[in-house]
């Protein structure tokens, strides 16, 4: 079993859902965070004081998936946030060693 974190625009989500969706993606877990990359930040202007914006916002999911299936959620997720400018996101993919469904106490591939 593999996890699947993805780092993409928030205006990207629905369509990435979506794309997954299409594939056989049943469950995951999405986040609202911030940070930055090499897009930095940017300035903005209140009240006439201008001030920099370190953080940029930013929707982080989580899936874990069968190690068979993990290259078409990479390339569903990549193709679909894909927008060619900076901050387009990052795609990490980790062992996950075992999983527990706490509600029936199913183990690994019966508990995603």
């Amino acid at each position: 079993m593999k996890k699947i974190e993805a780092i993409i625009k928030p205006f990207k989500l629905d369509d990435v859902r979506e794309a997954l969706g299409e594939i056989g993606v049943t469950g995951m877990t999405v986040s609202e965070v911030k940070g930055f990359g090499r897009q930095k930040g940017h300035t903005e202007l209140y009240r006439g004081a201008e001030y920099m914006v370190d953080f940029l916002p930013k929707v982080k999911l989580e899936i874990v998936i069968a190690k068979e299936d993990v290259e078409r959620c990479v390339n569903a997720i990549v193709e679909t946030a894909q927008t060619g400018k900076i901050g387009d996101g990052k795609v990490f993919i980790t062992d996950v060693e075992r999983i527990i469904r706490i509600r029936t106490g199913e183990e690994n591939q019966e508990a995603i």
